[in-house]
């Protein structure tokens, strides 16, 4: 190999795994990744029809099916384009090389003596009359690759580099994409009555009593505490399940506080200590140092439509149709639990109305796998219901996070100290997680322990919690708390969002007390180039430097980050106005990913990752009560509103001839820091815990 191949095809290195040549002149390509709304099916095809050089109308891709896709693991962190879309392009320019060469010995001639037009095959400009599809045998595919055949130069891209409307698009438009709209022969739905907490027992369920309010025909499924209604018609099974809880008696439950939602009940708690980098030398200055304390409550994934799954068992076969982030792994959990062998379990992904991270999916997928293998030879389509999904998905961990600094004479840090308290960011099957119908089963599996994503992933809770500026010590510290009080999960981000909110308002109060403008202040501490070209172009943009002064409502605030310290950069400016409420009025943002594959597709990226990181910063809280969480609907868990959506500019920093980094989460911890450092500029003072929202404007306004 001339270099390291990337992970997804080091894992998966036959070509005819990827791609193949159809009878009716398309191109399959076969994927991993899925579709989680973030354009990452066109992209894929761009980089698989200009490394073959045919036209973009020939790709049909096949993503996430544990029969004909490779196995790619989760579609996560930002990596779909750095490393499925790398090892298309690898395996495109292998595929391309083998047939010329093959080509070449037929005619007697070198294969650079070829160009691929439209996917035909012509020597200098004159047709061969040879092109893919009439020439491409099996055995040239049937190879591994070995990563040394020439990638077409990036001067010569046709298809990369340009906005290509999205291929996902359409159907969802006309209203018939999602796995809530899927119709399979010999249907039947279910709901599932939950088990409350874990370890609850069901002591009593008074059936008739919800057969009565029910008003209609339906079967009751049960294995321990799993309690599943199914029927043929929906409406039915959906009144059962509204009525189930009211009839259900619960021993063992576990009861929660509204304490325990707040950030601050962490600190203390049991945890499994981590340590990154070094203290800061003994003889820092203590009266320089400056400390402040920042926090995110738990967040709810909060997709706009409920988990959904299908599963069928025929003929001891069984196929599960599922919106789950990894079709491979989410097989391997189902033949755990059931005790099926895998290869008697395909899984196929299906795309669900909006979600990046860990919600439901999974769970649900096997609600419908337990149901159809005890109604076989039927199709059971098992639907949340919009309660369970904000009540039962496993959320985004809450987190507090205390900084320190040991300021120089000068005012920049020269020892910076990061101290971190959160609860798991992972809780997959495939990382030591379970799953909610494998708790209620008559023999559950023991209680995972907490862990999260090692550092050389990412980190979970340290993610992003190590500042890319200047400073001469940086040290982390992590603890992992054993004792959340709710199953916690992958949420957008995973730990960056706080932590760049944190790390980049703690900025913000050391250029106040310095007494400096807050980009000058950056770029004091940075000498990255490209994370200084970002943040330059960005107050460009914005026009930061008619920037007015604290307190007058009126605010204007910055924020930074690059996802991961190594994926894309980007730099958030916004405007907002403040009274009772915070009004958002612009947001500009400059970003720079290398390489980009779909310049439109990188904005919708960029701009939803604003949205929803000023949803997050401004409204989201899960909240607890005794019977567990109770934020369950829109309006005990509001989420940004059309109406409050701002302006948005953004850019793309040209930086082609770099590698294509993941952009997916670049712009939530920039966006939530440059919304909570225009906050306090249009208030005059701080306020460090998320979300913003009035009782914390108001108690802002009314501290001494």
């Amino acid at each position: 190999m001339s270099d390291t191949l990337p992970l997804s095809l080091a894992n998966n290195r036959r070509l005819d795994k990827w791609i193949g040549f159809a009878p009716d002149r398309t191109v399959r390509l076969a994927v991993g990744k899925v579709e989680l709304g973030q354009g990452v099916l066109t992209a894929l095809s761009q980089i698989a029809a200009e490394e073959l050089d045919v036209p973009l109308a020939c790709i049909r891709i096949l993503s996430g099916d544990t029969d004909d896709a490779p196995d790619e693991g989760n579609t996560a962190s930002s990596q779909s384009i750095e490393v499925s879309g790398a090892s298309v392009r690898r395996v495109g320019a292998e595929v391309r090389m083998r047939v010329l060469d093959r080509l070449a010995r037929r005619l007697n001639c070198n294969s650079d003596e070829f160009v691929v037009v439209d996917g035909a095959f012509l020597r200098g400009a004159v047709p061969t009359g040879y092109d893919y599809w009439n020439f491409v045998v099996a055995e040239d595919l049937a190879h591994e690759a070995d990563g040394n055949a020439p990638q077409k130069p990036r001067a010569a891209y046709r298809i990369v580099g340009r906005s290509i409307p999205r291929v996902d698009l359409p159907a969802k438009l006309s209203g018939a994409a999602f796995i809530h709209d899927m119709v399979r022969p010999d249907m039947l739905h279910a709901r599932v009555l939950r088990q409350p907490s874990r370890g609850a027992r069901l002591a009593a369920f008074d059936e008739a009593s919800v057969r009565k309010a029910a008003d209609g025909a339906f079967e009751v499924v049960r294995a321990g505490n799993f309690v599943a209604f199914v029927g043929a018609d929906e409406t039915v099974v959906q009144r059962a399940a509204v009525a189930g809880p009211a009839h259900a008696t619960w021993e063992n439950v576990r009861a929660l506080s509204a304490a325990q939602q707040e950030a601050a009940w962490l600190v203390g708690q049991p945890a499994a200590e981590n340590e990154i980098g070094e203290p800061p030398p003994s003889s820092a200055d203590a009266a320089s140092l400056v400390r402040a304390t920042y926090s995110r409550p738990y967040i709810a994934h909060a997709a706009l439509a409920p988990s959904c799954a299908l599963a069928e068992y025929r003929a001891g076969h069984l196929t599960v149709w599922s919106h789950t982030q990894g079709v491979y792994p989410l097989r391997v959990a189902l033949a755990n639990v059931l005790g099926i062998a895998r290869e008697a379990i395909t899984v196929r992904h299906a795309q669900g109305a909006g979600c990046y991270g860990h919600n439901g999916a999974d769970d649900a997928a096997l609600d419908a796998a337990l149901i159809a293998v005890r109604v076989p030879d039927r199709c059971i389509r098992v639907q949340w219901r919009r309660e369970e999904e904000f009540g039962f998905e496993p959320v985004g961990t809450a987190m507090s996070i205390s900084l320190s600094a040991a300021l120089g004479e000068d005012g920049r840090p020269v020892a910076w100290t990061t101290e971190i308290w959160a609860g798991p960011h992972v809780g997959r099957t495939t990382m030591g997680g379970n799953m909610l119908g494998h708790e209620a089963l008559p023999t559950p599996p023991p209680a995972p322990r907490p862990h999260d994503p090692p550092e050389v992933a990412g980190g979970g809770g340290t993610r992003n919690a190590v500042p890319l500026y200047d400073i001469p010590v940086k040290r982390v510290l992590h603890h992992l708390v054993s004792t959340a009080p709710v199953r916690t999960s992958s949420l957008r981000g995973l730990g960056a969002l706080p932590n760049v909110f944190a790390l980049e308002s703690f900025i913000d109060e050391l250029a106040e007390r310095a007494e400096e403008d807050p980009v000058a202040y950056r770029l004091s501490l940075m000498s990255e180039p490209r994370a200084r070209r970002v943040i330059e172009r960005a107050a460009a943009l914005s026009g930061w430097s008619a920037r007015g002064p604290a307190g007058t409502g009126r605010g204007r605030g910055f924020g930074f980050a690059r996802y991961k310290n190594r994926a894309a950069y980007a730099a958030v400016a916004v405007e907002l106005d403040v009274d009772e409420e915070v009004r958002l009025r612009h947001v500009w943002c400059v970003a720079d990913a290398g390489l980009v594959i779909n310049p439109d597709g990188a904005r919708n990226q960029m701009e939803g990752g604003i949205l929803h990181a000023a949803s997050m910063t401004l409204k989201e809280q899960v909240r607890f009560s005794a019977d567990g969480i109770a934020s369950l609907d829109w309006s005990s868990y509001p989420i940004l509103r059309f109406s409050e959506v701002p302006g948005i500019t953004t850019e793309l920093i040209e930086a082609a001839d770099h590698p294509s980094l993941g952009m997916g989460e670049c712009t939530l911890g920039p966006t939530a820091a440059a919304i909570g450092n225009a906050v306090a500029h249009a208030l005059g003072t701080r306020i460090r815990d998320m979300p913003l929202t009035r009782e914390r404007i108001m108690a802002s306004l009314l501290r001494p």
